[in-house]
């Protein structure tokens, strides 16, 4: 996918989802998850040229016809967008715009759109009574829970959510991923999960994907890949977060200095070699494309299946590799 301008977003992307499965998309800002996420419904800017294929059910989005995207819109997949209240019309009652998909796409009768709206509302936890409150009355994890309702309003059978929790307390959070995991089990939909968050993902998802400036560099079982990355790219991000019941870890993070690279200005080789702790010369002119690092998981390391010395073969590098890797830093 590349923007206005000439710069790559997204390269190479091959993902799979299914009905009933659960993905998780991960990474820093910067990596291109959202950029993904939009150009599954072909909702980024005017002139982004996108090649490849985009196939929702078969039918691949990128060749559809506008009138056929539109139908596709809410009807087919649907976006739960971050940031609630940016997305909410702040001068129309929640009800009257979760009522307006099922009037474009449903035909239905006003009363019976603001009927559904209300099931909708109690569907995700909130009473019908609610449809007459303005965004600004509501608190934000009801404002995500009106998101949720809406993204359902049509039966889709793809649900994109990028980043539904953000700026969300804690006790909130848990409520809203308890809410989609029921709602995907219950209708057996497809999930895809845009989150920083590795633990959250690793908690609700059943794949993860890891993606690094426009790419996956990893891939795999959520749990697995959290606790055990085969990707130095991985390894850190699931580090950077404490350990529950680790005093020490709170006092000493193990995060990851610097930021991805701008994606008109993605260096050659592996693009995450300047970052590396264990990246080798190669690494600076050699490109890694995903390789088998285990059952049902890829990643795209040097360092995979290789069983050289100083590496730990198809588990990646290890925790001494990262450590002595380090200390070589300045």
């Amino acid at each position: 996918m590349t923007y206005p301008g000439g710069a790559t977003a997204v390269r190479g992307v091959d993902l799979v989802v299914d009905s009933g499965e659960k993905l998780g998309l991960a990474g820093e800002s910067g990596c291109g998850k959202s950029t993904l996420a939009l150009a599954l419904l072909r909702l980024l800017p005017a002139g982004t040229r996108v090649t490849g294929e985009i196939l929702l059910d078969g039918e691949d989005v990128l060749t559809m016809k506008w009138g056929r995207v539109r139908a596709v819109r809410w009807a087919g997949a649907s976006i739960v967008f971050q940031g609630a209240m940016h997305s909410l019309n702040a001068v129309q009652r929640v009800g009257d715009q979760i009522a307006e998909p099922i009037l474009l796409h449903r035909k239905a009768t006003p009363a019976a759109a603001k009927k559904r709206a209300g099931e909708l509302l109690e569907h995700v936890g909130l009473p019908a009574a609610r449809a007459a409150a303005y965004p600004h009355e509501l608190s934000g994890g009801q404002r995500q829970r009106v998101m949720i309702a809406m993204a359902l309003a049509c039966d889709p059978r793809l649900i994109i959510a990028d980043e539904p929790t953000t700026a969300l307390d804690v006790m909130i959070q848990a409520q809203i991923l308890r809410l989609i995991e029921g709602l995907v089990a219950e209708q057996d939909l497809a999930l895809v999960m845009i989150s920083h968050d590795l633990a959250v993902l690793a908690d609700t998802c059943d794949r993860l994907a890891v993606m690094y400036a426009g790419r996956i560099v990893e891939e795999g079982p959520a749990r697995q890949v959290y606790d055990a990355a085969r990707h130095p790219y991985g390894k850190a991000l699931s580090e950077a977060f404490p350990t529950i019941g680790d005093p020490a870890s709170r006092f000493a993070p193990r995060g990851l200095p610097g930021d991805p690279p701008d994606p008109s200005a993605v260096p050659s080789g592996c693009a995450f070699y300047p970052r590396c702790p264990v990246a080798l010369e190669s690494c600076a002119v050699e490109d890694q494309a995903l390789r088998e690092a285990g059952a049902g998981r890829r990643a795209a390391c040097v360092h995979v299946g290789t069983g050289t010395a100083g590496t730990a073969g198809a588990a990646g590098p290890s925790d001494a590799d990262v450590e002595a890797a380090r200390s070589r830093t300045p």
